[in-house]
């Protein structure tokens, strides 16, 4: 079960040949804590929802056998929480901050295995941007893609061509990092690659 109602999660665990049983995003309360750090804010709101999504009766039917993914992408520069853009002035304000600097992208995935057991891995990426020109900004805004998006962008589409250099996991600032997902996976005994040679031949 994949506790997230994002469609780049779900395409992410597609491309590693998992389709969840279950999509089931938990309603939790995002806020940081005082003085909570951008890792830590991305390291609790992935296990929060893996847990708030243990507690729903379309987990619980499924069992105790259910395997539940919780996931959340932070993007913070320096100890500053960069929000998950709503507004023409927040997208703005995140991208006149990552004008020509570098930030880091917390993506944090959570995973609860039968028996209650919980484990998690947090993966941290470096990503530098290039100066961004008025019109780059102006024209990325009219894109609509940032909304929604935390800091303000979103990496699978225009804002790619804004990447001077990326240090660490693609997938991960995507929304999920696939390397991590698939080795807690492995290591709480879902047959990960069972799923690959039943499933049908990929194009790739």
């Amino acid at each position: 079960m994949l506790a997230s109602a994002s469609p780049r999660r779900l395409q992410l665990l597609e491309r590693v040949g998992l389709t969840p049983d279950l999509l089931n995003p938990s309603d939790i309360d995002e806020l940081p804590h005082k003085r909570e750090t951008p890792r830590a804010l991305s390291v609790r709101l992935a296990r929060e929802k893996a847990q708030r999504a243990l507690e729903m009766p379309l987990v619980r039917a499924l069992g105790h056998n259910a395997f539940v993914l919780g996931a959340d992408t932070v993007v913070g520069l320096g100890r500053r929480i960069l929000p998950k853009a709503e507004t023409l002035d927040e997208a703005r304000d995140c991208l006149s901050l990552l004008s020509g600097r570098s930030h880091w992208v917390y993506s944090t995935v959570c995973l609860i295995a039968p028996g209650n057991k919980v484990s998690s891995r947090c993966v941290e990426t470096k990503v530098r941007f290039k100066r961004l020109s008025r019109e780059d900004v102006d024209s990325y805004i009219a894109s609509n893609e940032w909304r929604g998006k935390a800091g303000g962008y979103a990496i699978q589409g225009r804002a790619e061509a804004f990447v001077r250099l990326l240090t660490g996991s693609y997938s991960g600032v995507m929304g999920l990092p696939l390397y991590e997902t698939v080795h807690l996976l492995e290591g709480a005994g879902y047959p990960v690659f069972h799923s690959w040679m039943t499933a049908p031949q990929s194009e790739v």
